[in-house]
């Protein structure tokens, strides 16, 4: 599949014009780090809509993008809601489809970033629990395609307008990791869910970007927390030797991809390919 036209790269506030942007697990890590990176991007009369869980985090980042002259013009939504619960999905998708139908027909962009581990103390022998099992998913895939729907739904086809779905991916969607059974099939899901996107949908751009070891809370859970002593000292000896990634760092690679827009939807792209 050949790419679409990007932006280009711009130069200066606003570079990506009139855009609204859809960004979840907003309030810390990552996501906190590329919302910080796109307010500057969009243009006057944009609405840039963040989700998370924690009401607290989220408002703080709101109000700091609000005031902090990034975007001329920009409007900041938050929703605060637990994706992994049938009541916050349906909060997080009435705010969807109040907000993209009115939103700048230029140009949307999807970021599900919003994920967690699991209990990854746990052997693939040790997950015997359905609920447990089935809330995992409900949090980390069911809520991905959920969302992406019914935002490219609420915003609908609009002539010359561009669509981007991007979805945080890892390399474990590509590669087993001991302990961590529920993250990599969760993560190896929902590249492929996407891949179908883009084979359905071939105006709409996707790409899968695994954004590296990062320097977040979750990889001091993996250094900690992770039942098989060999995969807990892998990611020890990654924070040791310096190996981890500043989230800003990755998050400017995928706003780089994002401006190129060269690679082919449904692309699984790592950090270290680019």
């Amino acid at each position: 599949m050949e790419p679409g036209p990007g932006p280009g790269p711009g130069a200066g506030p606003g570079r990506w014009g009139a855009a609204a942007c859809v960004l979840t697990g907003a309030s810390r890590g990552f996501g906190r780090s590329l919302a910080r990176l796109l307010a500057p991007r969009l243009g006057e009369g944009s609405v840039l809509l963040l989700l998370a869980r924690s009401a607290a985090p989220l408002a703080e980042l709101a109000a700091e993008l609000r005031g902090g002259g990034t975007g001329a013009g920009l409007r900041v939504e938050c929703v605060a809601a637990d994706l992994g619960c049938e009541q916050g999905l349906r909060r997080a998708a009435a705010a969807l489809r109040e907000v993209l139908p009115a939103a700048p027909p230029g140009r949307l962009l999807i970021v599900n970033n919003a994920g967690s581990l699991g209990d990854i103390s746990k052997s693939f022998l040790d997950l015997t629990n359905p609920d447990e099992i089935n809330s995992y998913f409900a949090f980390n895939v069911t809520s991905a395609l959920c969302l992406t729907s019914t935002a490219l739904q609420a915003f609908g086809k609009r002539p010359g307008s561009s669509r981007t779905v991007v979805n945080i991916s890892s390399l474990c969607a590509v590669k087993p990791f001991k302990n961590w059974a529920l993250y990599c099939s969760g993560k190896a899901s929902r590249d492929m869910m996407f891949q179908v996107l883009a084979l359905e949908e071939p105006d709409v751009r996707v790409l899968n970007y695994a954004p590296g070891p990062l320097d977040t809370d979750m990889q001091l859970l993996a250094r900690t927390k992770t039942g098989d002593p060999e995969m807990r000292q892998y990611f020890q000896s990654l924070q040791e030797s310096g190996q981890l990634i500043d989230c800003t760092v990755s998050a400017q690679k995928l706003v780089n991809l994002l401006e190129e827009d060269t690679f082919r939807s449904g692309a699984h792209v790592d950090f270290y390919d680019v």
